[in-house]
């Protein structure tokens, strides 16, 4: 009788050259330059990389990241708020909010959230 290790080493080996022959039989062989070339944002890759990007695109991209970054720095002052001094917590994150409020009114300004010009 055939033991378990020797029937197990035999399944795997079996199963190694039915993967390695399904892997060789299912590559392509014509390759393709718009399949190998890479996908950056809509752009051509062969044309001029010198074209103008829009800077207002930047710009809100920008303003996403800084609100998006904190909204991850306020959602664990709740659970800290049971810990902590409510006074220092509330005092804490309404100076953050303040920051973030001057910060957004200075973009404001500067038209930064403007889209239509």
């Amino acid at each position: 009788m055939i033991s378990l290790f020797i029937m197990s080493t035999i399944i795997l080996m079996i199963s190694i050259i039915v993967m390695f022959i399904a892997s060789f039989l299912s590559k392509k062989t014509i390759t393709d330059r718009e399949k190998s070339s890479p996908f950056e944002c809509g752009f051509d890759p062969n044309s001029s990389s010198r074209l103008p990007f829009s800077l207002k695109f930047f710009l809100i991209t920008i303003i996403f990241l800084i609100f998006d970054v904190e909204i991850v720095l306020l959602l664990p002052t709740i659970n800290i708020m049971n810990f902590s001094n409510l006074f220092m917590w509330s005092f804490t994150n309404i100076f953050f909010i303040i920051i973030l409020l001057i910060g957004l009114y200075h973009e404001w300004n500067q038209g930064a959230l403007n889209w239509s010009n």
